[in-house]
């Protein structure tokens, strides 16, 4: 019984937090546990602790008298986590310089250095690509906890991390960066790796939250919602 709840709440979880993703769900949108359950047509236990779940990792809060909402997007947040990022990758790319072998990412070249007619276009497969060669950057540099923590980072900022590849012209500029930062890799260039991955990932920041508000305000509009939108304190 236990087991077949955990897995009817893993399915409520999956479905909400996809729902969330689509903008189905937006910031301020309230719900009970009941239109949950009726929803996914499960009892209310599967969904309170796929909620709750949600709630820890920070897509949802809840309110005693007003049940749950989803969390405002909180772009200063999300920004201190870019940087943590930069920060992050800019010591795996050091490391991997200086005491590494920068051969070790092979794999990653085979994916990104192509010729512009193999390139992928399909925006799900490329995000999960492009998750790929940054957690296998920092894999590469061989800390443990520096990874960890960079997976960590990955899962907080996927929801608005994945728009950037909604756009061919990201795609495009997502395989020249790579490449870049690989082939820099490869001469062990320190200082210029470092540059080139900041400037790539406070490229993606900026494009991301600017998708997002435009999605954001798009979802409203079709919703028919009279919302405000983000609280100058958050963006």
């Amino acid at each position: 019984m236990k087991r077949q709840t955990n897995a009817l709440a893993e399915q409520v979880y999956l479905s909400v937090k996809q729902r969330i993703f689509n903008f189905e769900l937006i910031p301020g949108d309230r719900f009970t546990e009941q239109e949950v359950a009726a929803r996914c047509n499960v009892s209310r236990t599967p969904v309170r602790d796929a909620l709750y779940r949600l709630e820890r990792e920070g897509y949802l809060q809840v309110a005693f008298r007003s049940g749950w909402s989803v969390r405002p997007f909180d772009f200063q947040h999300f920004g201190e986590l870019y940087d943590l990022r930069i920060v992050l990758e800019q010591a795996a790319a050091t490391r991997l310089c200086k005491q590494g072998n920068p051969g070790d990412l092979q794999a990653l070249r085979d994916v990104w250095c192509i010729s512009t007619s193999e390139r992928l276009w399909d925006g799900p497969q490329v995000h999960a690509l492009d998750e790929a060669f940054h957690e296998t950057l920092v894999a590469a540099a061989g800390n443990g906890e520096m990874t960890r923590v960079h997976r960590e980072i990955t899962e907080k900022i996927r929801i608005i991390r994945r728009l950037d590849f909604t756009r061919s012209q990201r795609i495009d500029t997502t395989y020249d960066e790579h490449q870049q930062i690989l082939d820099l890799l490869n001469k062990r260039k320190t200082a210029q790796v470092c540059i080139a991955l900041q400037g790539h990932i406070e490229a993606s920041k900026a494009e991301v939250r600017k998708i997002t508000l435009h999605m954001l305000h798009e979802a409203r509009a079709l919703s028919g919602a009279d919302r405000a939108p983000p609280s100058s304190s958050n963006t």
